[in-house]
């Protein structure tokens, strides 16, 4: 009995010792993956465009959401050279997340991990002072109704450290979006939040998924009840419309209905993954650089623009050109620029890279 044990302990340790073994090998070529991509992109702070038109009421603030670039986020100076490249594209601003800008749980890098949007370390990095370095703005910072509710005046603290006047929700998690009753729960909280941070200078966005497109009523989605329900004066939205493609929606007739409620715009592309030989003409969906994929984005930015949206903002999670979140970053930036730049010099068409 006692040699069975020995040996089943044995074999754990091995199993164990394997797993070690496995995880520190991925660690260290991943390590070496984003070095290398960092330094193929390398920037110096001299060479960075320079935004106009910041003081013109009607200058559109174009970002970067910083879940793109959660792996680059692996050490201050490889964060710092990415900061620069999103600046050097012509983009004016970065999104932040609150779960990125401080140190978070295994838990939570796990999560994010397997979901695929991995955070890295950012969340041990000073990112008030790589905002500053990098010449970046902060167009507003993602929080969670929760820490809202627990201290809104901390939220906003941390919001204005930033510079910036807007916080936005997302991730309503173990939440019924089918239930009507739910849902008119959720527009009160929201509608006491946006009150909360409003006593404090800051506004209130809510950013949707596709799951608001249940049907809680006959005719009405759980999102026909938050636009209704909730007063303008203390919520209003941060639309993402790859989120609404997914889920089937008309997607200009909601931005049409949210009107100049739509602050800021969560904008992506929608492509495809070509895998193997194509057996039948079914394609895998999946994210793409602006302009390269199937979704109107055209007839959605002349949306937006119509209604005074005040900053549209990159987010693709994967699916990156070369697997390098910079390089996607830099193809996106032409049609960014294209559709709302305003900037002194041009991004160069060798800057901004062929994704095919």
């Amino acid at each position: 009995m006692k040699k069975n044990r020995k040996k089943v302990l044995k074999v754990i340790i091995a199993c164990i010792s394997l797993i070690i073994i496995l995880v520190a090998g991925y660690e260290i070529k991943e390590k070496i993956r984003i070095n290398k991509i960092v330094k193929s992109h390398k920037t110096e702070q001299s060479n960075i465009v320079k935004s106009k038109g910041r003081n013109n009421s009607q200058h559109i603030t174009t970002a970067v959401q910083q879940i793109m670039i959660g792996t680059m986020s692996n050490n201050y100076d490889n964060a710092l050279q990415t900061l620069l490249n999103i600046k050097n594209a012509g983009y004016d601003s970065i999104e932040l997340n609150d779960f990125m800008i401080h140190k978070s749980s295994i838990l939570v890098k796990l999560m994010t991990k397997f979901s695929g949007m991995p955070i890295g370390n950012g969340g041990k990095l000073d990112w008030p002072k790589l905002i500053k370095e990098s010449g970046l703005k902060v167009v507003s910072l993602h929080s969670n109704l929760g820490s809202i509710e627990k201290d809104a005046k901390a939220i906003a603290v941390e919001a204005k450290k930033f510079g910036t006047d807007t916080v936005v929700i997302t991730g309503m998690y173990k939440f019924d979006y089918s239930s009507l009753d739910d849902v008119e729960e959720l527009v009160q909280s929201l509608n006491q939040a946006g009150k909360a941070l409003s006593e404090e200078g800051i506004h209130l966005l809510y950013h949707n998924h596709n799951v608001e497109l249940q049907k809680v009523t006959p005719d009405k989605t759980a999102y026909d009840i938050i636009i209704e329900k909730t007063d303008p004066a203390y919520v209003n939205f941060e639309f993402d419309s790859y989120w609404m493609a997914d889920g089937g929606a008309n997607v200009p007739a909601l931005m049409e209905k949210l009107g100049s409620r739509m602050k800021l715009w969560h904008i992506n592309d929608r492509g495809h993954t070509k895998s193997g030989p194509y057996m039948t003409p079914i394609l895998k969906e999946n994210a793409t650089e602006l302009g390269y994929g199937n979704m109107d984005l055209d007839t959605l930015s002349a949306i937006a623009i119509k209604n005074g949206v005040e900053g549209v903002i990159l987010e693709t999670h994967k699916n990156w050109v070369d697997n390098d979140p910079i390089k996607s970053i830099q193809v996106s930036a032409g049609y960014m620029q294209e559709k709302f730049g305003g900037q002194e010099n041009e991004v160069q068409k060798d800057n901004a890279t062929e994704p095919f």
